[in-house]
């Protein structure tokens, strides 16, 4: 089996060779070929050589188009500049006049930076073929909302403003779902969806405004034939109810939440990914110490099971031990 076919034969019924591995990789990819965060994230050329060149010196199975979380905001109206070795900084379009009307509206194929993913997908497909599987991206509706507001902003709107929340994350699907649609269109063949901002919402306040959304843009991308993997930085413990109910297809796990747990609540059909603490773990940790611990993760997780950190691999992660981390496990 080659990469991609791994990673699919686990969503056709079939046993692969051994356990496929999808670490994210950013900071760490541009610094591994002698680049740095700015460049990674301001050119797909870049974006794409890097996570290539790490993906055939640490034999994983799915490159990624992951680099920040303004991509949807810059085409929206908001201002990035970059940062030689951080993430960029945007400005936030709704932060101090909230009126909708003041957003533009972000096509994938004009909208500069959201048309520079898409070419990073192009690029994985004309460079790499049928090799990898290929990562795309799309802010969540939650997420996306409040890089339009501005996190404290849209906290607020959710508990005193519901309906104008509503409406803001309905104009982030809608958008989320084209722009989807575009990567797909140019070589990804899975959408990731980051909505980390969900992870500080109480059940309630998640399963009556943000779950629906979320499960619209799950229903669209499988739609369009893309797989989904949905990612939630932090604790998502309380909300693993309303995730079951998402349809996703990975569901990418933090560190510090129980994966038997996660099993339990999400079923047998979600491949969990995941979840070694980046810092902890990967930056920190040692090879054998993380061998040790991806298996016990795949055990705990049960099948299906796919090899990453609870989140990004962290810059200046020694390469052993992502080599470690990257190293095939038995599928049982």
């Amino acid at each position: 089996m080659n990469s991609r076919q791994r990673y699919f034969a686990v969503f056709d019924g079939q046993e692969p060779d051994f356990v496929p591995r999808i670490p994210i990789l950013m900071q760490f990819a541009a610094e591994f070929i002698g680049s740095n965060y700015g460049e990674f994230a301001s050119d797909h050329r870049v974006l794409v050589r890097s996570n290539l060149a790490c993906a055939e010196a640490f034999d994983f199975d799915q490159v990624s188009c992951i680099s920040d979380p303004y991509r949807e905001t810059q085409g929206f109206g908001g201002q990035v500049e970059y940062v030689t070795d951080g993430v960029p900084r945007c400005t936030h379009p709704l932060a101090d006049d909230r009126a909708l009307n003041r957003l533009r509206r972000p096509n994938p194929l004009v909208s500069e930076r959201m048309r520079d993913r898409v070419n990073a997908c192009r690029l994985y497909r004309e460079l790499a073929g049928d090799r990898y599987s290929i990562l795309g991206w799309i802010e969540g509706p939650a997420a996306e909302a409040a890089d339009l507001r501005d996190t404290i902003n849209f906290l607020y709107d959710l508990m005193d403003d519901p309906a104008y929340a509503a409406e803001l994350m309905d104009r982030c699907v809608e958008v989320g779902i084209e722009f989807a649609q575009a990567q797909l269109d140019a070589g990804a063949d899975t959408i990731g969806i980051g909505d980390a901002i969900a992870s500080q919402l109480s059940p309630d306040l998640y399963e009556s405004l943000v779950q629906p959304r979320e499960k619209a843009l799950v229903a669209a991308i499988h739609a369009a034939g893309g797989r989904v993997r949905l990612h939630i930085c932090g604790d998502i413990t309380h909300l693993l109810p309303g995730i079951a109910d998402l349809g996703v297809d990975i569901l990418d796990v933090d560190h510090m939440v129980n994966l038997s747990r996660v099993r339990h609540e999400v079923g047998p059909r979600v491949v969990i990914a995941g979840n070694l603490d980046p810092a902890e773990a990967i930056l920190r940790g040692t090879p054998q110490a993380i061998r040790e611990g991806i298996r016990r993760c795949r055990d705990e997780a049960g099948l299906p099971f796919m090899v990453c950190a609870g989140c990004e691999i962290p810059p200046r992660t020694p390469p052993d031990n992502l080599k470690a981390l990257c190293e095939p496990i038995p599928w049982r």
